[in-house]
């Protein structure tokens, strides 16, 4: 077990004291904060319901959680936009959700970003939502080839593993939908949780195996194709990230993911769009950055436990690129 691992392992309840001022810990010592060195990636909240509700989801997405609205195509092309006139050098829209195509949208806004020349993401379980959606996304799929990317959420490479996370009879269907996806001249990958006693190299081992008796392409040993995130409660205890702990750790700021990313959501009864640090923070509105790209572009002070658990000693990022 790493420094790092031994860090996240059997943590106590968080620390009321922490998180709580954007420029300084409950030490006293400097916060942390994160300059955007550019744009790589805009994920867009398509909204935040979803076909199943699984446990631990850091966003509550379900049947029922409605709090962030679906986006429209005409709020995410208006960043598309702002992105062209303003030259910001943006390569890839990443889709999440909730379930990204439980949104009537998702195709279009898909197409659209697609034939502006983006590289596209969805996050998606691969599910009814995704089934239903067949004809559009084969269609995407012909169109623009490998420049779409779908990575499906697999919560464990056993069926019981996923289905303790996702819910019973959640496996089969969403076997069917990657086995489909597999067969698509698409970008394809696979997102799964790191259990808590579990070594990434036992997770990428078991999936490795599945994906072989399975018939899946994909190498469970490249980051690229199994990207692997640590398991995250924001209610257990996790270290504050000082301005001291880049050089302990040996993490460069510039490899967190608000160092290159936004995300743009919509909340329930809202008039419009705003842009927050990252997908990890969707409904603290502290991180609220303003309605415009323009507005998002000062620093992020890493003042909440998913900053620390997920990226900086995670090590994780939800981008699909380089």
């Amino acid at each position: 077990m790493t420094m790092i691992q031994a860090m996240l392992a059997e943590r106590p309840a968080l620390d009321t004291k922490k998180f709580q001022n954007p420029e300084i810990t409950a030490k006293g010592e400097a916060r942390a904060a994160v300059a955007l060195a550019g744009l790589r990636t805009l994920w867009i909240n398509t909204g935040s319901l979803c076909n199943i509700e699984c446990d631990g989801c850091y966003i509550e997405s379900g049947p029922k959680n409605d709090r962030l609205a679906y986006i429209t195509r005409n709020e995410a092309a208006a960043f598309l936009d702002e992105i062209a006139r303003d030259g910001l050098g943006t390569q890839e829209i990443g889709f999440t959700g909730g379930e990204p195509f439980m949104n009537k949208d998702m195709a279009a806004m898909a197409g659209d970003a697609l034939a502006r020349g983006f590289r596209v993401l969805i996050l998606t379980n691969a599910m009814a939502p995704l089934w239903q959606k067949q004809a559009a996304v084969a269609d995407l799929a012909r169109r623009h080839g490998k420049a779409l990317a779908l990575r499906v959420s697999i919560d464990h490479f056993t069926p019981a593993g996923h289905e303790a996370v996702r819910g019973a009879n959640s496996w089969a269907p969403m076997m069917r939908g990657l086995k489909w996806l597999a067969g698509l001249d698409v970008t394809l990958s696979v997102a799964a949780r790191q259990p808590i006693g579990e070594t990434e190299d036992q997770t990428r081992t078991g999936f490795a195996r599945l994906f072989t008796a399975e018939g899946i392409g994909l190498d469970a040993h490249s980051p690229r194709d199994l990207v692997v995130f640590p398991d995250m409660d924001a209610a257990r205890d996790v270290p504050e990230i000082t301005t001291a702990c880049w050089g302990i750790l040996g993490v460069d700021p510039a490899s967190i993911m608000c160092a290159t990313a936004r995300m743009v959501v919509k909340r329930k009864g809202a008039d419009a769009p705003v842009v927050l640090p990252c997908t990890l923070l969707p409904y603290d509105s502290r991180f609220e950055m303003g309605p415009t790209l323009a507005d998002a572009g000062g620093p992020v002070h890493l003042n909440h436990p998913h900053c620390a658990t997920f990226c900086v000693l995670g090590g994780a990022n939800c981008s699909g690129g380089d």
